[in-house]
């Protein structure tokens, strides 16, 4: 069990490369969306059910990931998802059906639900033992890796196929896990110190209504990440369908969204010490709102991409504070619930664009990632003072 400093950095080290490897297969994929709709000869529709396969595969296992960590470790079931992911990414451009592309992203959704309750697993862990805010720095990696995979899509789109780009991104991701994972193996997760007699006794409070709280902070988490799930999978044909961009400055637009995001949580901790938990998740929720609808609705490329950016830098934060508020109030148990929220609004949004895009258009369809940024602005004006911080 690591016990000193050093083990506690090589564990953080570890864990982030994780995170990081997450967000660059994930973009990676993304990017590729518009050429695998082609291939398939898919509807916005079609699209749309063929991704609820990442969507299911990720709910179904994010509901057994707790138990596997519970009996295996966080830091084991990490590593186990990290290969899984790394090898289903090449799997989409392989298929030639809605049908069969929606088997193989369920493959791919459940690696990618798994990893994530795993690291943000052992994360929390990591956090508790250093007693430092330093759960945004993690999600950060993620939005970095995400920022690299997409811009990397962007450079090669014009020169290398899908399946290509893919199969090079399942070999990247191979090499990350076998550098990274001899240092997770090799520890348990830290064990928390023991709490300083200041720290908020959140046993006193009825357990009902802690567990309406988490849900609540799950909320949250689920509205800002269904952001995240839409500007993912449909802001690259958003820009190549609605506003005439090529391929290559269409993956531009996650390019835009992911380096803010990412420079809004490295920023994280500074501006949670400065303005509060309530505060921040209000002020995100705001700001990403106004960016959201600047833009889905924007009739030139480079406001949508302006708005693309905003977006990213009002979400940045959400998602890692309402996972803390959530195992502040109930622990482990409530960081598990938060995240399942959170990732199943990012995983669920997407097909939800896919449907109303059909119904109505796809620049209305977004403005869905603005009302819902508008109620987890809401929902932390209601809450702020419900979790000390």
């Amino acid at each position: 069990m690591p016990g000193t400093s050093r083990d506690l950095t090589r564990l953080r080290t570890a864990i982030t490369a994780f995170f990081a490897l997450d967000g660059f297969l994930f973009a990676g994929w993304v990017v590729r969306i518009p050429a695998i709709k082609h291939q398939t000869g898919a509807s916005a529709g079609d699209l749309g059910l063929a991704l609820l396969g990442v969507s299911a595969g990720a709910v179904l296992t994010m509901t057994l990931t707790g138990r596997l960590c519970r009996r295996y470790g966080s830091h084991q079931v990490t590593v186990a998802c990290a290969v899984l992911l790394s090898l289903s990414v090449a799997l989409p451009p392989l298929t030639h059906s809605v049908l069969a592309l929606g088997a193989v992203l369920l493959i791919f959704g459940a690696a990618y639900g798994g990893i994530n309750v795993a690291f943000n697993s052992a994360a929390v862990d990591l956090v508790t033992a250093l007693r430092r805010p330093i759960m945004p720095s993690f999600h950060a990696a993620f939005s970095l890796g995400g920022m690299v995979g997409a811009g990397l899509g962007g450079l090669v789109a014009g020169a290398l196929s899908p399946t290509l780009h893919l199969a090079g991104l399942a070999v990247v991701g191979l090499l990350v896990t076998a550098v990274a994972a001899p240092t997770l193996l090799r520890h348990e997760p830290p064990s928390a110190p023991t709490p300083a007699p200041s720290a908020p006794e959140t046993s006193r409070r009825p357990q009902g209504r802690v567990r309406g709280l988490v849900i609540v902070f799950g909320l949250i988490a689920g509205c800002t990440a269904y952001g995240e799930g839409a500007m993912a999978d449909w802001g690259a044909l958003h820009l190549e369908q609605d506003l005439d961009a090529s391929s290559g400055v269409a993956a531009l637009g996650y390019t835009c969204f992911a380096l803010a995001m990412t420079i809004g949580r490295l920023s994280g901790t500074a501006l949670l010490e400065r303005l509060g938990h309530g505060r921040t998740v209000v002020a995100g929720g705001a700001t990403a709102a106004a960016g959201m609808l600047l833009g889905s609705l924007a009739p030139s490329l480079w406001a949508a991409l302006l708005g693309f950016a905003v977006t990213g830098l009002g979400l940045a934060n959400l998602f890692p504070v309402a996972v803390e508020r959530a195992g502040t109030l109930a622990g482990p148990s409530g960081v598990a619930t938060a995240s399942t929220f959170g990732y199943g609004g990012m995983l669920l949004g997407p097909p939800a664009i896919g449907f109303m895009a059909d119904w109505l258009s796809l620049p209305v369809a977004l403005t869905s990632v603005a009302v819902l940024a508008a109620i987890a602005t809401l929902i932390g004006l209601a809450t702020r003072r419900a979790v000390p911080n």
